[in-house]
């Protein structure tokens, strides 16, 4: 089956048209370092330092950002006074999550986002900072960027990685991404064509945000999912919520990044559980792209517009900067 969906203009009206593109950082930039989830180590946080250092970029962590109270960085009054400083503030010129974890979603009611609406700033991360860029999207139209946090590791995300989030959050030009069929999700794959606006990242963040102001309507947009550590039992419960709750009923396409570490003893594998839970929507859907938590991450911007060609195999978005 082969499908070709490009939203109505109604739906383009709602979504892409109306998303806030902050500007470009350039060299000289201030760039506010945040922990809005899990705590980070200051040894991992310095290699990015130096990665933002080298591209001109002033990086300065956050009065909070090593801060650590259980499985998160601080208490949730610290974290979110960190964002709302950051927002408030117009000497600092982006926002760039340390890392993920946990912790998001306890914060985002508390963000400011009259002085987000004020002066928007390139917001970076992944992961648990789903959470983060889901907000942002409803209270201000947000766009944002999916990408590596600062606590870096070249391990997983080397030149390449660096070079994508580097483009990404400085330069006005699309992105493209390439499917790698021979990934642990590339055999999902429903041929057609889809234009309208990438929303989405961590499954299970989206899946959370069921029943909250946070989950965005879907329809006409591409929808995005990556994930980490999750059996394809517990890939299909998240998808089958989605779906049951309507979240999935008028996607115009699906692309699937990452599912790393989504394995277990039984047969079934998480690209068969992808392929059968989103392969009846009748939208084209394909996997394989390098966005997640797997080695070589790259970035990509979310809530402006982009085109999944399942024949060139590739993912097209708008920049999320101007």
């Amino acid at each position: 089956m082969s499908t070709d969906r490009t939203p109505s203009s109604e739906a383009a009206d709602r979504a892409g048209d109306e998303a806030v593109r902050p500007p470009a950082l350039r060299p000289g930039d201030t760039v506010l370092l945040v922990s809005p989830s899990g705590p980070t180590r200051p040894e991992r946080v310095a290699r990015g330092v130096e990665l933002l250092t080298g591209w001109g970029l002033r990086p300065v962590p956050a009065p909070n950002a090593y801060a650590r109270q259980g499985y998160l960085a601080g208490a949730d009054a610290l974290r979110a006074a960190d964002l709302n400083a950051a927002f408030a503030d117009p000497a600092i010129r982006g926002v760039i999550c340390t890392r993920g974890g946990y912790g998001a979603q306890r914060i985002v009611d508390a963000i400011d986002m009259a002085a987000v609406r004020r002066d928007p700033k390139v917001v970076a991360g992944f992961s648990d900072i789903t959470a983060l860029q889901l907000a942002l999207w409803r209270g201000a139209r947000l766009a944002s960027v999916h990408g590596p946090g600062a606590a870096w590791l070249d391990e997983r995300t080397p030149l390449r990685s660096a070079e994508s989030l580097h483009a990404a959050l400085t330069s006005t030009a699309p992105v493209t991404l390439t499917a790698d069929p021979a990934a642990e999700t590339g055999p999902v794959r429903v041929p057609g064509r889809a234009t309208g606006t990438l929303l989405g990242g961590n499954l299970c963040l989206l899946a959370a945000s069921v029943g909250t102001p946070d989950l965005p309507d879907l329809t006409g947009a591409i929808l995005l999912v990556e994930e980490v550590q999750e059996p394809p039992y517990k890939v299909d419960r998240m998808l089958t919520h989605l779906r049951r709750a309507g979240a999935l009923a008028g996607v115009a396409g699906v692309a699937v990044g990452q599912f790393t570490g989504c394995a277990d003893g039984w047969a079934t594998t998480v690209a068969d559980v992808l392929t059968e839970r989103l392969g009846d929507l009748g939208v084209p859907v394909l996997g394989g792209f390098p966005v997640g938590h797997g080695e070589g991450q790259l970035t990509v911007p979310v809530g402006t517009t982009a085109t999944l060609d399942t024949a060139t195999g590739t993912l097209t978005v708008a920049a999320a900067v101007r």
